[in-house]
């Protein structure tokens, strides 16, 4: 098979799921070479643009790095702007270079549709791309600010009024997240949160016309309840600096007027030469060809192909799935087979007001509130594991559940960890601590730790040596295990140790393994050799528990197998009740208490960073790979 060149054009939705398709069929075939050509070098979850512009979460949560999407696969990727496809040399241009492609899959997407309206694009603002939320998140901080300061009353109006053009996903989102920063924004700037006026300015007659009405209405009325002023049949005729025009007559004034009614493909995709359709999205067939073409396809919100007599929809399932048959008809054109046609398969819509708030239809199956909410986090999350990014799913769980403030989570912060871990440390001594005294005792033996430790006078006793019941000398088995015990190799020991090493546990909360486990620990430990083995080495594993505990060093693992090894004690029957506030203590531990006061301080950011170029490489604003 002679080599084949694959080139990709964006690396949003559509072209990172075509990229990841295409890297995994291809991944050994060296003759299959896959080229990933984006403006940026990383890749924007477009659906939280809004969390960015209201502050609910940083800029960097919803920003991607495609080393990190890409660095350990077959896939090239490149910084740059193209801006001319050769089809007969089958060629892409760009800015500073040229790529050859056998086939091309074009997804650069869509931008804000003003729809000529006269001064949206000098006084409005948009929301179709991070640069847009940073922009908006700065200047709606910059107008509550002077704002608060300002002293002519009807200016000071017009600057804390904050207007949204259209009800769609992207507008309800906005104004809902708006909602929940203002309280913020309020008391930061020392302002009655009853001063900061929300508008939502649909055209017409209905909002949220993408939900069945029962759930547009359940929407809208949590709106009106919470002080959100909705203009329906009211279209924006102009937008000056100060003041928003309607079709009525009326004026709204305000300072911030962002435009979220509509998009259009992206206006680079003119250069291209291909036959469009509305809003100028390029016509493709079912197979997500380019009319007229062979091997180009077009994914995402710049094709145009009508599914049941619809257009496809502009929403990321399609997205993915026009991509999908895109990346399956050139693995068929490369690999043979048959040509797959386009079908879409939506399973449903969801709408969030807000981080606690929202409404869903999911195949029919319809929630509100919390439920809502957490099914669109559960898509947000399947969507980072079908594109195999381990990293950046973490991540997510991070910024959208212990890293936010004002309760801006479904969970209203209740497992926020912004707190000082400080007040961990005595807890994070005393579990070492415990650890510590643990393998000391089991090295010395029960019967000289104990009498060495009575009292400070019999400290000496543990420079004289170690006693004949640790479990660091000697062939004799120290668990209190039955089948052990009764093993006629040398490794046994006589009923009167079996007692003596029963009774080290003090009473045990179970008075018998359940049988399950019994079972599983038949096969970890078969034989008194084996069980000897594991003894010593479990003095070993105590011993740096305890340490590191103490140290703060490695603290989330340690503390992770400290709740671990009080779970296997307490189903071994001997765990007594005088040890179970270990394990509570180490789950608290979870909280990061190394980095306080412990070596994890300076461990972990090391690690990470060392272990992050390791696997992902240096992350780069211009990337030009040569794989």
């Amino acid at each position: 098979m002679a080599d084949k060149n694959i080139v990709i054009i964006g690396a949003g939705f559509a072209g990172v799921h075509a990229a990841k398709k295409l890297a995994k069929k291809y991944k050994k075939d060296d003759s299959v070479t896959i080229t990933l050509i984006d403006k940026h070098s990383y890749s924007t979850m477009m659906t939280e643009l809004h969390e960015v512009a209201t502050h609910r979460v940083e800029p960097d949560a919803i920003r991607f790095d495609l080393h990190k999407l890409f660095g350990r696969s077959k896939v090239r990727l490149v910084t740059d702007k193209v801006t001319q496809i050769d089809r007969e040399q089958k060629t892409v241009i760009t800015e500073s270079g040229k790529f050859s492609y056998d086939y091309l899959i074009l997804g650069i997407g869509g931008e804000p549709n003003d729809f000529g309206t006269p001064g949206v694009r000098e006084h409005g603002f948009t929301l179709l791309s991070w640069e847009d939320a940073v922009t908006l998140r700065t200047h709606i901080e910059r107008m509550v600010r002077e704002g608060a300061a300002e002293l002519d009353p009807e200016k000071r109006r017009a600057m804390l009024t904050f207007a949204i053009c259209g009800s769609g996903f992207t507008g309800v989102e906005m104004i809902g997240e708006l909602l929940e920063w203002k309280r913020r924004l309020a008391r930061v700037n020392r302002l009655n949160e009853d001063e900061i006026s929300l508008y939502l300015v649909e055209a017409v007659p209905t909002i949220l016309n993408m939900l069945d009405r029962k759930d547009a209405n359940k929407a809208e009325g949590y709106m009106v309840r919470k002080g959100i002023q909705i203009l329906k049949s009211s279209p924006i005729v102009e937008v000056k600096n100060d003041r928003i025009v309607l079709k009525s007559g009326q004026e709204l004034p305000t300072y911030t007027l962002i435009w979220t009614a509509g998009v259009r493909a992206n206006s680079d995709a003119k250069a291209f030469g291909l036959a469009s359709a509305r809003a100028g999205r390029l016509k493709v067939n079912e197979y997500m060809e380019a009319e007229g073409q062979e091997n180009i396809y077009v994914v995402g919100d710049l094709s145009y192909y009508e599914d049941g007599g619809k257009p496809t929809p502009q929403i990321v399932e399609a997205a993915e799935q026009t991509a999908g048959t895109a990346a399956n008809n050139i693995i068929a054109a490369i690999s043979g087979g048959e040509k797959t046609a386009f079908k879409g398969n939506y399973h449903g819509v969801m709408v969030s007001i807000g981080a606690r708030y929202g409404v869903a239809n999911i195949k029919g199956m319809h929630l509100s509130g919390f439920f809502a909410n957490f099914m669109k986090h559960m898509v947000n999350l399947f969507y980072l594991f079908t594109i195999r990014s381990g990293y950046y799913l973490f991540q997510y769980v991070m910024h959208e559940f212990f890293h936010t403030r004002d309760k801006r989570n479904i969970f209203r912060d209740l497992p926020s960890r912004y707190g000082n871990v400080l007040w961990s440390l005595p807890l994070r001594v005393f579990v070492g601590a415990f650890w510590l005294v643990e393998a000391f005792s089991k090295i010395w033996g029960a019967s000289v730790w104990d009498k060495a430790t009575s009292s400070w006078s019999n400290v000496y006793m543990l420079f004289r040596g170690i006693g004949k019941d640790s479990w660091f000398v000697g062939n004799s088995v120290k668990m209190p295990f039955s089948w052990l015990q009764t093993a006629t190799s040398g490794a046994s020991q006589s009923a009167g140790d079996t007692a003596s090493a029963a009774s080290q546990f003090g009473t045990p909360i179970l008075h018998k393994m359940p049988g399950w486990f019994e079972w599983i620990m038949r096969i970890l430990l078969p034989n008194a050799g084996f069980a000897v083995f594991m003894q010593r080495l479990m003095l070993f594993i105590e011993l740096g528990i305890g340490l590191a505990i103490m140290f703060g060093l490695f603290t989330w693992l340690c503390s992770a197998a400290s709740a671990g090894f009080i779970v296997m004690f307490f189903f071994t029957a001997m765990l007594g009740w005088g040890d179970v506030w270990v394990f509570p203590a180490s789950i608290a531990l979870l909280n990061g208490a190394g980095r306080t006061v412990g070596f994890d301080y300076w461990v972990v950011p090391l690690l990470q960073k060392w272990f992050g170029r390791l696997w992902y490489g240096r992350s780069k604003s211009v990337y030009k790979d040569e794989k």
